[in-house]
């Protein structure tokens, strides 16, 4: 998996804070960032993140470039809702030789790996042979599987990753998507310490397990 920040809002922290700000200000965003020292910025965010006022934190906008995932993991990750997602289509790109991602329970059982590239080389002789009879790849795609690798460009905003990061980053998250949320979240840290200061599944930032019954165990 390779996960890349390739862009975003230019100081994120000073825009949040400075739209925040605004709401309560008589003159311009423009001419409170230039006003606005750092201690001011910090002690801003610091209180919208305790009292949960979230919305200043949407005008930072964050974009990744992210290679090397399932198809099963891009499935759960466009339920993430507030975002903008580009992937890799396979109705324009050819799946020949597909590859495709081993999840580790699989790999580390000799016997389950042996079945899974059997049946992945059985697929893609089911995908060559569809189109060699000239059925075209928006049809003979219906035969790959979750497993196999895709590419895809995702632009979250500080509040949508937020919530991703609160869900994906917990203990009962699925694997895959748990290493990508993982990943993101460290490359945010680096650009905007600040708006990620508490970012993290519940049981980390709030000190309350929110899967009920389905919780992992680590707070008791």
């Amino acid at each position: 998996m390779r996960c890349d920040l390739i862009a975003y809002t230019p100081e994120p922290e000073l825009t949040v804070a400075a739209a925040a700000r605004l709401c309560y200000a008589a003159i311009g965003a423009q001419q409170l960032q230039e006003r606005m020292e750092r201690p001011d910025v910090e002690r801003l965010i610091r209180r919208l993140s305790d009292s949960g006022h979230w919305s200043p934190f949407e005008h930072a906008s964050f974009t990744f470039a992210v290679e090397g995932v399932s198809r099963s993991l891009t499935h759960q990750l466009v339920r993430h809702r507030i975002a903008s997602y580009s992937q890799q289509s396979q109705r324009y790109v050819s799946e020949k030789n597909f590859a495709f991602i081993i999840p580790p329970t699989i790999a580390e059982v000799p016997g389950a790996l042996a079945e899974f590239e059997r049946v992945m080389a059985e697929t893609a002789a089911a995908y060559e042979r569809l189109s060699a009879m000239g059925i075209p790849r928006e049809d003979a795609r219906y035969v790959l599987p979750n497993a196999c690798e895709t590419k895809i460009v995702i632009t979250m905003n500080a509040h949508g990753l937020l919530n991703f990061f609160a869900h994906r980053t917990c203990q009962r998250a699925q694997w895959e998507i748990r290493d990508l949320a993982l990943k993101m979240l460290t490359l945010v840290k680096t650009v905007a310490p600040l708006l990620f200061e508490k970012a993290g599944p519940s049981c980390e930032t709030e000190g309350v397990c929110r899967e009920g019954s389905h919780g992992c165990g680590r707070l008791v």
